[in-house]
C-alpha cells in the first residue's frame, strides 16, 4: 500500500527531498499544497517540475477518504461526517460552527477528531468505549478529517476528544498537531487546539515536554478513584491524586490552564455532595472543570440528569471557588456522542467495521 505523504513529519519530508537532490524550498511548497490549499492529486502542485511531480505520485499518495454517511444539525452548524479509512475501518469527525459569544469576537468553527478506530478506554458511558480497539490511526488520517472540513471553510479550533484516546496513540497525535501549528502545514493557532485523555500520565509528559502550547483536557468523571474505576474500568493503575499532580506539572511546563471534564450521570456522579468532594480534590491549581450532561447512548442503562441538578452541581462547584461551566450542547439530534454514527451506519448496512 502507497504510503501517505502526511504520514511523514516535516523533518522526515525534509530528508526525503533531500535525498531526491532536490532544493530545500522544495518541502514546505509540498506541505502547503497538500495541508493548506489541500489539494489531493500531486499534479495540481503548479509550481513543482513536472519531473518531481511525478516521483511524488510514485511514492505517496495524498488521497482523502471517502464520505460514508453524514448527518447535520443545529440548521447545519454541526455536521457529522464518517469517512471510509479502507479495509473494512471507518472514523468519525465533527464540524461545528459557533456564533461569538462577545460583541467583537469572531465566530469559530472547531473540528472534532479521532485518533482511533474504536477505544481501549472502555468507558461505561461512551459508545466508541463499547465498540473495543481496533487499531491507532496514523498522522495522515487524523489530518484528513480536519482537511475535509477545511477544504469548504476557514477551521479555527481543532479538538483531540472524537473516537479513541489520544494520548495512547501519542507519537501520530504530536505529528498531526504539529503540522496543524506550522507555519508549513494550517498554520493556525496552537492555543486554538485541544487534546482530552482519559489520563495517561506518560502521554501528558510527553505532551508538556512538546512545548506546543495547547489545551489540555483530562477526563474525571468522578470525585472518588472508587467510582472512577466503576466508569472507566481502565483507570484502576492512577488515582484522582496522581492526574491532578500531573495537571499540575503541564500547567508548571506549559503555563496553559487545564480542563477537567466531568460526564454528569444522574444519581451516579452528580450530587452536591460529590461536587464538593471534587472542589476538594483539584482546588489551589490552575484549572476549570467542564460539566458534560450524559449524551444517552443506545444500551447502555445510565440517564441524562436534569437541568436542575446539572445546576445544583455547577453552583456547588462555583460555590467552592471552582471555575466550572457547562458544556454547549450540540448535536443532540444526530446522535453526536461519538461512535455513534459508525454504529447506526453498520446497523443500517448490515456490515460489521474491523
Amino acid at each position: 500500500m502507497t504510503r501517505h505523504l502526511l504520514d511523514l513529519s516535516a523533518a522526515e519530508l525534509a530528508a526525503q527531498i533531500a535525498e531526491w537532490g532536490e532544493p530545500r524550498y522544495r518541502a514546505p511548497q509540498i506541505s502547503k499544497w497538500a495541508l493548506a490549499r489541500g489539494v489531493t492529486d500531486f499534479e495540481a502542485m503548479t509550481d513543482l517540475p513536472a519531473a518531481l511531480r511525478q516521483r511524488l505520485a510514485e511514492a505517496f499518495t495524498i488521497a482523502a477518504p471517502a464520505v460514508l454517511t453524514s448527518t447535520a444539525a443545529d440548521d447545519g452548524d454541526t455536521l457529522k461526517v464518517l469517512l471510509d479509512l479502507g479495509n473494512g475501518s471507518a472514523v468519525e469527525a465533527v464540524r461545528m460552527r459557533y456564533d461569538p459569544e462577545e460583541p467583537g469576537a469572531r465566530e469559530r468553527t472547531t473540528v472534532c477528531v479521532s485518533t482511533q478506530v474504536g477505544c481501549a478506554m472502555a468507558c461505561v458511558f461512551c459508545a466508541t468505549g463499547q465498540q473495543g480497539f481496533t487499531r491507532n490511526l496514523t498522522p495522515s488520517e487524523i489530518l484528513a478529517q480536519v482537511l475535509h472540513f477545511a477544504r469548504e471553510e476557514r477551521v479555527t479550533n481543532v479538538v483531540f476528544m472524537g473516537m479513541g484516546e489520544p494520548l495512547a496513540n501519542t507519537s501520530a497525535t504530536l505529528t498531526a498537531v504539529h503540522w496543524l501549528v506550522s507555519p508549513d502545514g494550517l498554520d493556525m493557532r496552537a492555543r486554538g487546539i485541544t487534546i482530552s485523555t482519559v489520563g495517561l500520565r506518560a502521554g501528558i509528559k510527553r505532551l508538556a515536554e512538546e512545548h506546543l502550547q495547547v489545551g489540555l483536557t483530562i477526563s474525571l468523571h468522578a470525585p472518588d478513584d472508587e467510582l472512577r474505576h466503576k466508569l472507566i474500568p481502565t483507570s484502576a493503575g492512577t488515582t484522582i491524586a496522581e492526574l491532578v499532580q500531573a495537571a499540575r506539572e503541564y500547567i508548571a511546563t506549559t503555563g496553559r490552564r487545564v480542563t477537567f471534564a466531568y460526564a454528569l450521570l444522574d444519581g451516579v456522579n452528580d450530587s452536591e455532595e460529590q461536587a464538593r468532594m471534587l472542589a476538594s480534590r483539584i482546588r489551589g491549581i490552575q484549572a476549570h472543570v467542564n460539566l458534560i450532561p450524559y449524551n444517552p447512548t443506545a444500551g447502555i442503562g445510565l440517564r441524562r440528569p436534569s437541568r436542575d441538578r446539572v445546576r445544583a452541581f455547577q453552583y456547588a462547584l462555583q460555590e467552592a471557588g471552582i471555575n466550572a461551566t457547562v458544556r454547549i450542547e450540540r448535536g443532540v439530534e444526530i446522535a453526536a456522542a461519538c461512535g455513534q454514527l459508525r454504529t447506526d451506519y453498520a446497523e443500517r448496512q448490515r456490515i460489521a467495521f474491523v
